[in-house]
C-alpha cells in the first residue's frame, strides 16, 4: 500500500507543477487553488509512505516520476516541444525508479 500511495503523491506531484505554471505567478484562481490542493495532499502522500519506504528511495521515486510525467504532459499539450532525445531521457527516468523500486532495502528497526 505505501508504494500505491507514493505513486498517487508522485502523480500529485506533476499536478501541482503543472497547475503552479499555469497560475502565473498565483494570478489565476482556479491554477492557483489546484496547485495549493495537490502540493498538500502530495506531500501528505509521501509522508505518509516514507513511514514504511525509505526517505532516499521513496524521495528519489517522487521526483522522477512526479518529473517525467511534468514533462511528458507539457510536450502532450504542447507547452513544451517534443524530441526523440527527451522521450529517451524519460524512459531512462522510468526505468531508474523501477530499478529502485526492485533494489532490495535494508529493516533498520
Amino acid at each position: 500500500m505505501p508504494w500505491l500511495v507514493l505513486l498517487g503523491s508522485a502523480v500529485l506531484e506533476a499536478v501541482w507543477a503543472t497547475a503552479l505554471g499555469r497560475s502565473d505567478g498565483f494570478t489565476h484562481p482556479t491554477a492557483s487553488a489546484v496547485f495549493v490542493l495537490a502540493l498538500a495532499i502530495s506531500m501528505l502522500g509521501l509522508g505518509v509512505a516514507v513511514r514504511t519506504i525509505p526517505i532516499g528511495t521513496g524521495y528519489a521515486i517522487w521526483t522522477g516520476v512526479g518529473a517525467a510525467l511534468t514533462v511528458t504532459w507539457a510536450m502532450t499539450t504542447g507547452e513544451e516541444t517534443f524530441a526523440p532525445v527527451k522521450a529517451v531521457l524519460i524512459a531512462g527516468i522510468i526505468v531508474a525508479v523501477v530499478g529502485l523500486k526492485l533494489v532490495p532495502t535494508r529493516d533498520h528497526d
